[in-house]
């Protein structure tokens, strides 16, 4: 047919793109600093994200464009405290999600996390947040179950007879498991630690390659639907079958503690169904095997590099003083904990919002409805230099001085912002305070001889991180016959 013919398919090629091009300069977007590219495609964008490279790229942007950058065509990112409060905590939980969180949805059912709209999240998080409240975390059970867990993590890797070496990223999950799943079940958590078969369980979330996979299921799903079985050769789907049929099985039972997750979910079993509940458990899980492991593993890998042995030994010699402390009356474990939450945020990347209808103005930049705008915690702790000088620098005394004190803590991102921030927070602090006392008030740590800072690189995964190699070998050295190292080692 003529209407066929190449001329025609040209024309009408040419006009499509002249309207584009049209559009996008014309779009209130174009006057925010970005690369040219980035006004017409958002190509670039995705090809960093489908490369594991997205939190790398938009902070080299943002060093590049400043505290305002264009990402694509319809997404704008941003650095200052103004823009974080304004998309996180206007309202009281700032803009709704954009569809990215339909990726995170689980048995097809969302969970509070994977909520687009304030309401729903509302109604979820009044169910949820009892159980995640600090007065509940700091009870006596929920506290034990992390000690005596935090004492197998130290068995696992330490001996107080000599220097011992321990691959300490798997052991580290292995306790956040553990840690997540007794909050979540108790008392039938999970032994990672202890035993093989659930080690395996945690090792196929922790060890989930499967970013590309999910990420074109998300932004082309006709193409991922027509070729699956050929993308699967070339992309890992998430399998997780073992964590699966654990949440399932387990989410069933009725005989879990009155300070659980699973306790509280029981009494609202009129409001959701039995895989809501486990759908809801296993996002839970999840979050707190990654994001809690993740942030251990770099942060134990730093104090043990020759520039950061300073603060090791100062951190041993206030749990050593203290030995009757509570983990939330050390301040030099407190601000140890809250730069290694700013230098290694566990989830660096992008939390993308929604511009409300009719449009709003983010740090004096006015933005049309459905423009998509986040912050990246990444970007947030370094850019604004400001308030923390040389922010490359891994630097706990910068937490201890008064001044700009309240700037710091605002913009300590790692955990987001308002109604819509980590719900685990204080479940999280109360795992890491408490495995850093019991491996620094017994042991100094150094590195293994076999072990490279590439190997450490931050490697993205949907919205979190993990070290590039998934592996971090260190030294255990009893402190009754210490090592000491020199800044040399």
């Amino acid at each position: 047919m003529a209407v066929l013919s190449p001329i025609y398919l040209g024309v009408a090629a040419l006009l499509l793109t002249v309207v584009h091009v049209a559009r996008r300069l014309s779009s209130p977007i174009r006057r925010v600093p970005g690369p040219t590219v980035s006004l017409f495609t958002s190509l670039v964008l995705k090809w960093k994200e489908l490369n594991a490279a997205r939190t790398m790229y938009v902070h080299e942007l943002h060093q590049k464009y400043g505290p305002v950058v264009r990402l694509s065509p319809n997404e704008v990112s941003f650095t200052s405290w103004p823009a974080l409060k304004e998309i996180y905590c206007s309202g009281g939980s700032g803009y709704d999600k954009s569809d990215f969180y339909n990726l995170f949805r689980i048995y097809g059912r969302r969970t509070m996390f994977t909520t687009l709209n304030k309401a729903d999240h509302a109604k979820r998080k009044r169910i949820l947040a009892d159980r995640y409240a600090n007065t509940n975390v700091m009870r006596s059970l929920p506290m034990q179950g992390i000690q005596r867990r935090s004492r197998a993590f130290v068995r696992r890797c330490a001996s107080t007879s000599g220097k011992m070496t321990s691959e300490i990223f798997v052991a580290l999950h292995a306790y956040a498991c553990d840690c997540i799943t007794h909050h979540l079940f108790h008392p039938n958590g999970s032994d990672c630690i202890g035993k093989k078969e659930d080690e395996a369980m945690m090792h196929q979330v922790a060890a989930d390659d499967s970013l590309q996979n999910r990420l074109i299921s998300h932004y082309a799903p006709t193409l991922h639907r027509l070729f699956a079985g050929v993308l699967s050769l070339f992309v890992k789907p998430r399998e997780v079958p073992l964590a699966d049929n654990y949440v399932l099985e387990t989410s069933k039972r009725t005989d879990a503690a009155s300070f659980t997750l699973m306790s509280r979910l029981e009494e609202k079993s009129v409001e959701l169904d039995a895989i809501d509940m486990a759908a809801e458990c296993l996002d839970h899980m999840v979050a707190g095997i990654d994001t809690t492991g993740d942030s251990l593993c770099f942060l134990m890998w730093e104090l043990s590099q020759p520039r950061s042995l300073q603060y090791q030994r100062r951190l041993t010699e206030e749990l050593r003083s203290k030995p009757e402390a509570s983990i939330d009356q050390l301040p030099f474990l407190d601000a140890v904990l809250n730069e290694a939450l700013r230098c290694f945020p566990a989830i660096p990347m992008s939390l993308p919002r929604l511009v409300p209808p009719g449009g709003r103005t983010v740090d004096g930049v006015w933005l049309p409805e459905d423009t998509i705008v986040s912050c990246q915690a990444y970007s947030v702790h370094r850019i604004n230099e400001d308030v923390f000088p040389q922010p490359d620098k891994f630097d706990p005394d910068r937490w201890l001085a008064p001044e700009r004190d309240p700037d710091r803590r605002r913009l300590l991102f790692a955990f987001s912002n308002g109604g819509r921030g980590c719900i685990g927070k204080h479940l999280a602090l109360a795992e890491m305070k408490t495995l850093l006392r019991d491996v620094y008030s017994q042991f100094s740590t150094t590195p293994d001889a076999s072990m490279t800072q590439d190997a450490m690189a931050m490697s993205d995964q949907l919205i979190s991180t993990r070290p590039l190699a998934q592996r971090c070998l260190l030294q255990f050295h009893p402190l009754v016959d210490a090592v000491v190292p020199t800044e040399k080692v």
